[in-house]
Parts: structure tokens; C-alpha cells; sequence
């Protein structure tokens, strides 16, 4: 009955409350953070007249009125997927603020 009482009177072993280890590691200082993550935190990958135009095409896509591939050829984009797409490539042509593409192109499982 006592140790129901004062469960986190105890240590691990008796059911009381796990000490967190420093993330210190032991030093006085402190650790660093991966280097890909401290170097992204003051830059946004995509502006804002890029995320505009990805909004604009999703909005045709709802409406039906997007069409992929050249004018006069292509058909109606369904996919919300090929929606972004379409959005961020209009977004390269007028110099918008948008990550290149990937280089390595298509893999054999996306179809």
C-alpha cells in the first residue's frame, strides 16, 4: 500500500519519474543542431508569388478548367498532384522563388 502512495518517491526501478540526460552531453556547452537544419532557418523555400500561382492552379483545377501539355492538346489535370506541378513549373517561367527540380527525373515506380 505505501508504494502506491509514493510512487515517484522512488527511483526507475520502483516506478518514479526517469531523469532526462542533458542534451549537453556531459559539457558545459551545448550541442549543435544538424547543420542542414540551422542553415534553412532564416530562408523560406518558396515565395510568395510562387505559392500564389500554385493556389491559382489548384482553383482551376477545382473549377475544371486546367488543362496540362500544350494548348489544344492536353486534357483536364484531376490530380491534385499534377495541380502543384503545373503551378510550381508557371511559377519558374515568370522567375519566382521555387526550388529547381529534381535532376535525377522520373523514377520507374511513379507513372
Amino acid at each position: 500500500m505505501r508504494n502506491r502512495m509514493n510512487r515517484n518517491a522512488g527511483g526507475p526501478s520502483r516506478g518514479g519519474r526517469r531523469r532526462r540526460r542533458s542534451t549537453t552531453g556531459g559539457r558545459g556547452r551545448a550541442r549543435s543542431t544538424s547543420g542542414r537544419r540551422a542553415s534553412r532557418s532564416g530562408s523560406h523555400r518558396y515565395g510568395p508569388a510562387a505559392s500564389r500561382s500554385v493556389e491559382s492552379a489548384m482553383r482551376r483545377r477545382k473549377h475544371g478548367t486546367l488543362k496540362s501539355g500544350r494548348v489544344g492538346r492536353g486534357g483536364r489535370v484531376k490530380s491534385r498532384k499534377q495541380a502543384i506541378a503545373i503551378g510550381l513549373s508557371e511559377a519558374r517561367k515568370k522567375r519566382a522563388k521555387v526550388p529547381a527540380r529534381p535532376k535525377g527525373g522520373r523514377s520507374a515506380s511513379a507513372s
